[in-house]
């Protein structure tokens, strides 16, 4: 499949997407993504990174105020705004419900991720309606670790937030549930055509159009791939849950472990989590299990086996 996208299209595309010499696969790409997101529009960008750059960048100059979760992605955090990393999703999501009815009719962006992977948190932002009723709202969500996993099929959860009282945009990476390199913006017909009017999109080069079309290709291999994740997912969730040390979500493929000395054991029988310390050197380590759907049930019931010895030994 690849052989045979990068024979018809290449590799790569240095050029500009405003240059005269375009490449249909571009737009193909782009109004197959978004009408599947139950979007207007898309904008590609060849990162998640650039592309929140872009979205942050176009919404920032347009307000009053910007408030930013305590997990938003950098991507999608412009220069010089804070995020208080020291309050919960919901401690912050009610800091803003009260400032907003604080303050005089506002402009005001509302910055967050669709999911934490850190914590395996699925974030709720139906709330921000309500700050809608007042004030005109902005919202950016960063949807990197949602796009294959959470919301609309394959495509995210762009079609849970869209109100016609809300300018949303959708950023994220396509690198990550769906494994290949490039990032999108999603939003409607006018926000979109902003984006694209800014040199950030024109003078950068787009994704890899063979991979864009081999993604385009896998669609149904895709789904039914997210159909065997949901199932691990939602076994490994139930026979994980009486672990104290595991915590997770029903519906997101990342389990955090709270025994640091559990990665070491684990990664000494064959299993290799995700260790580190976050957000800096200094701060406590965050240890997590990610599942794929590369994974098998007896792989998970083996892991599970060794977990619960972990758990007794204690």
């Amino acid at each position: 499949m690849v052989e045979s996208n990068v024979q018809k299209w290449g590799m790569h595309h240095g050029l500009s997407r405003t240059n005269n010499v375009r490449l249909s696969i571009y737009d193909a790409f782009e109004d197959f993504f978004s009408n599947q997101a139950d979007a207007e529009s898309a904008a590609l960008f060849s990162s998640g990174y650039l592309a929140g750059i872009a979205a942050s960048h176009y919404f920032f100059p347009k307000v009053d105020q910007c408030w930013a979760a305590p997990d938003t992605h950098p991507a999608i955090l412009p220069w010089g705004v804070q995020t208080d990393s020291s309050l919960s999703f919901s401690q912050w999501m009610h800091a803003c419900l009260e400032r907003s009815a604080q303050l005089p009719s506002q402009k005001i962006l509302i910055l967050g991720n669709a999911v934490d992977p850190l914590k395996a948190e699925i974030h709720d932002f139906a709330w921000v309606l309500s700050i809608a009723e007042k004030h005109e709202v902005m919202l950016l969500i960063d949807d990197s670790h949602a796009f294959g996993v959470l919301g609309n099929g394959l495509f995210g959860t762009y079609s849970q937030w869209k109100h016609k009282r809300i300018q949303l945009l959708v950023s994220g990476s396509l690198g990550k549930g769906l494994a290949t390199p490039g990032g999108i913006v999603l939003g409607s017909e006018d926000l979109i055509q902003g984006i694209k009017s800014q040199s950030i999109f024109a003078g950068a080069s787009p994704p890899s159009p063979a991979l864009l079309q081999s993604l385009l290709d896998a669609g149904e291999l895709l789904q039914e791939q997210q159909g065997k994740l949901k199932e691990l997912i939602s076994f490994f969730y139930q026979h994980s849950s009486q672990l104290s040390q595991i915590h997770g979500n029903p519906n997101f493929p990342v389990f955090v472990y709270s025994e640091d000395a559990w990665t070491e054991k684990l990664q000494e029988q064959g299993y290799i989590t995700s260790s580190f310390s976050y957000p800096t050197s200094k701060s406590p380590k965050v240890n997590r299990i990610v599942l794929s759907a590369s994974h098998s049930q007896d792989e998970l019931s083996a892991l599970l086996q060794i977990l619960t010895h972990l758990a007794a030994s204690l």
